[in-house]
């Protein structure tokens, strides 16, 4: 088992929180706790981890190498890595940012792009239009905003 995080363990064997916590006998609350981050398996009981390992079918050993702390922020509980983000973006708002990336790349290898402002409103308008039209959240929205068009919170 390669290192990963007990929820990517759980996507990797298209498993749910729900399902783990059904067939474990772990209460929900403290499988989505170890899930994001908020509790730790090195402070979890022996029984805890037999029964997710049981409920997996590997090793206690294998459950123990299972790392949250990197991959979720401890505070918030949410991944570090942002971008999920990035999935589900509607398909105009996916062409604005193929636009956009092809620009940046020109752009950051020291040539002039003459279309890079084109692409850049473009992005900002849809980027706008999804969230006004609620097809996308005011976090994924400064997510795009932050990464693509290179924004801070407050500019």
């Amino acid at each position: 088992m390669r290192v990963m995080d007990l929820q990517a363990y759980l996507d990797k064997k298209s498993i749910t929180r729900y399902r783990l916590s059904k067939i474990s006998g772990i209460p929900k609350t403290t499988v989505t706790d170890i899930c994001s981050g908020k509790s730790s398996l090195q402070n979890c009981s022996a029984r805890t981890v037999f029964q997710l390992a049981k409920a997996l079918g590997c090793t206690m050993e294998e459950i123990m190498t299972l790392d949250t702390q990197k991959n979720y922020d401890c505070d918030t509980g949410l991944p570090t890595n942002k971008e999920y983000l990035e999935r589900g973006l509607p398909p105009y708002l996916q062409r604005s940012l193929k636009n956009m990336i092809a620009s940046w790349v020109i752009e950051d290898s020291g040539k002039v792009d003459y279309h890079w402002d084109i692409a850049w409103s473009e992005l900002n308008a849809d980027i706008n239009s999804a969230e006004v039209e609620q097809e996308i959240s005011s976090e994924q929205a400064w997510y795009l905003r932050e990464k693509y068009l290179r924004m801070k919170r407050g500019d």
